[in-house]
């Protein structure tokens, strides 16, 4: 993984389709209830481009195949007029990545076969023809065309040979010996989503766009990271990369590069403490955009837009005035104005910002991370001719495309309205919720079964999200789905800490994590039985990564919950700031100090540390590739639990890493089915 991804990870992140009915997801009688099954024929549209005359939006098709169990991706075209749709005739399992060429003639992708084998490819599109433009030993990332067409530039990981310690005997010919000894040096040489990692860099290349030998421009021991973006002359590549000494401890702090395409010279254009990245050249080439922040050592910053000069002077930020974070940006055809997304209040807005920093309203969107919880989040954005495409969601369907011309939007595609229209599903509708702390308004959302009766008493799964630092929002998913199949209705909020409602509300929890978070989701809780739709007396709740830091915190607070099951935490502090993949980032930003300088803040905060007050049967759910949040943790509580007698059970999911403990829709169904199966252990029956 290279250095930013492992940053942006790190800052805001943390089979039984044939079950018995209830823990599938599916009531006897009503066919039209949202199924596990259902996961499999779910589609969501991600990464549109648009053809640089604005007529066709080229776009990655995510899916699923039933018989591999795994996540695919087409390239589908759409006309922007009449909303005709086709895909790309790639020949391949999946396709993605999708960079049209300067005079849109031609569509550069990458491929990856059924041996898992990736290809970088360009399709001439007058002539329908195809080809594969070079042999590459690893993945191409972040495709980026020259303004001549002539050149495509990206990142592609280059193995380097493994560092030694002494060496075995002579080992003698025929002979089968252990493997040789893994020896680490790296500061980070675990990532998840990845595992180990191999020896390497990923480093910045260059191919003529018509095929040929790819050209390393970089090198030595850092790791550079897209997007690319190419000089308005073509002569330089504009990326972002760590070039700084202490870059293996503080790998957040990167710096927009200009790496010259003849000769490989690398000038560093930004130098402050803080990430800076994404650059995006401005039409006439004489600045550059980009997104970053200044690090104050805080748990959460805004991430701001910036402008600078082509040489990397005069670098000012164009969103000081406006108190969210933004996601992405893009010029606008005259350069004075850039199109912008950026977080507010649990949605995407759209807007125009001009460069003395105002903003124009353009639209409203809804993005959605995934298919399994209701996370809200990471803007698809393109510009050109005056039209802008984006994805956008809603409570009752993952990700479609939307573009915005002349000032009114339309929706191009419909991916999932076969399977989705025919299924009665649950609608969550806002909750108002003020907290018990200090009246703050605190967004929350709750989902009614589908056909529940009229006045019937329902039982309420609680459903925590992730980070802390991110949020949920009014977009689909399968787990809510799923939950209120069975007869659950489903809360799920923002509470401090979360993002998109400005800083001060998310640096709330800074150093104090959990703390009053805890108090906002009891006074949800409490707005959700003052409905008079909840059976007070049937209260379970859930929640993974910080969700399942707080589930654990909540049932050792708390006794009024009937079950619990705690996914992905973090249960000892001290513990996995030495355990997990992002351990120079656990205790700099979210402590004051190491854990062997200051153990009772990490204890305090630790909900092993309530472990002793604990009563409620509590369910432990991990991936067992999981290096976020270690399995170690979860088997922590797991065995403390046991030695305290309380009923529990561990979970582990063959296979996953944190953020893919659902990629794999068997396993994303099998999860939910085991949380209800575990739930339904400890629900009683109430009648209306």
């Amino acid at each position: 993984m290279s250095q930013r991804r492992v940053a942006r990870a790190w800052r805001y992140g943390l089979l039984f389709l044939g079950c018995a009915s209830v823990a599938s997801g599916a009531t006897p009688g009503r066919s039209d209830r949202f199924s596990g099954s259902d996961i499999f024929r779910l589609e969501a549209v991600s990464d549109p481009q648009l053809r640089p005359d604005g007529s066709v939006v080229a776009y990655a098709r995510r899916g699923f195949d039933l018989m591999a169990d795994r996540g695919h991706s087409s390239i589908w075209l759409v006309d922007v007029d009449s909303g005709a749709q086709h895909p790309l005739a790639t020949g391949a399992a999946s396709a993605g990545s999708p960079r049209w060429s300067p005079d849109g003639t031609r569509l550069a992708y990458v491929t990856a076969g059924e041996d898992g084998r990736t290809e970088l490819h360009v399709h001439w599109m007058a002539q329908g023809a195809d080809a594969r433009v070079a042999d590459l030993a690893d993945a191409p990332q972040s495709l980026a065309w020259s303004p001549d067409g002539r050149s495509l530039a990206f990142l592609m990981f280059v193995p380097e040979d493994a560092p030694k310690l002494g060496e075995a005997p002579p080992k003698p010919e025929g002979a089968k010996w252990a493997a040789p000894l893994e020896v680490i040096t790296d500061t980070i040489y675990r990532s998840d989503g990845e595992g180990y990692l191999r020896h390497g860099r990923t480093h910045l290349f260059i191919v003529a766009a018509d095929g040929g030998a790819p050209r390393q421009l970089t090198f030595g021991p850092y790791d550079e990271d897209g997007p690319l973006a190419f000089a308005a002359d073509g002569k330089a590549v504009l990326l972002s990369g760590n070039r700084n000494e202490d870059r293996r401890l503080d790998r957040s702090n990167s710096q927009i590069l200009s790496v010259g395409v003849a000769d490989g010279e690398v000038t560093v254009l930004t130098k402050r403490l803080g990430p800076d990245h994404d650059p995006v050249v401005s039409p006439d080439g004489s600045r550059i955009a980009y997104l970053g922040y200044d690090d104050h050592l805080r748990s959460y910053e805004n991430m701001r837009l910036y402008v600078m000069d082509r040489d990397g002077s005069h670098a000012h930020s164009l969103t000081d005035g406006l108190d969210r974070s933004v996601a992405a940006a893009r010029w606008a055809a005259d350069g004075k104005s850039l199109i912008v997304a950026y977080e507010e209040h649990a949605a995407t807005r759209i807007a125009r910002l001009t460069l003395d920093g105002h903003l124009q309203a353009l639209a409203e969107a809804t993005t959605l991370e995934g298919f399994d919880r209701p996370y809200e989040g990471g803007a698809a954005l393109s510009v050109a001719a005056g039209v802008v495409a984006y994805t956008d969601a809603s409570v009752a369907r993952p990700a479609d495309l939307v573009v915005l011309r002349g000032g009114h939007a339309r929706q191009l595609t419909h991916l999932n309205a076969d399977l989705l229209g025919a299924r009665a599903l649950a609608e969550p509708r806002p909750l108002a919720v003020l907290s018990s702390v200090d009246a703050r308004p605190i967004d929350a959302w709750l989902a009614l079964p589908p056909h529940a009766a009229a006045g019937e008493k329902l039982p309420l799964i609680l459903e925590i999200h992730g980070g802390p630092f991110t949020h949920y929002g009014a977009v689909f998913a399968t787990d809510v789905q799923l939950y209120a199949a069975a007869g659950y209705a489903v809360l799920y909020t923002n509470p401090r800490g979360s993002t998109s409602y400005g800083a001060e509300f998310a640096n709330l929890i800074h150093h104090d994590y959990p703390s009053h978070d805890y108090d906002d989701l009891m006074s949800a809780v409490d707005a959700a039985i003052a409905t008079g739709r909840i059976d007070p007396e049937q209260l379970f709740v859930t929640g993974g990564s910080g969700g399942g830091v707080l589930s654990a915190w909540i049932v050792g607070r708390t006794h009024r919950f009937k079950a619990a099951a705690v996914q992905k935490p973090v249960i000892n502090w001290a513990a996995w700031v030495l355990t997990t993949d992002m351990y120079p980032y656990g205790s700099k930003y979210w402590f004051e100090k190491r854990p062997w300088d200051d153990p009772e803040s990490y204890w305090r905060h630790s909900p092993l540390s309530l472990v002793g007050n604990v009563t409620t049967p509590t369910l432990l759910v991990v991936g067992d590739r999981d290096y976020r949040t270690p399995v170690s943790d979860a088997e922590q509580y797991y065995q403390a639990l046991q030695l305290r007698g309380i009923p529990t059970t561990l979970v582990k999911v063959p296979g996953a890493s944190h953020g893919g403990i659902a990629a794999r829709p068997s396993q994303s169904a099998a999860k939910a089915s085991a949380i209800l199966a575990w739930f339904d252990r400890y629900r009683t029956a109430h009648a209306p």
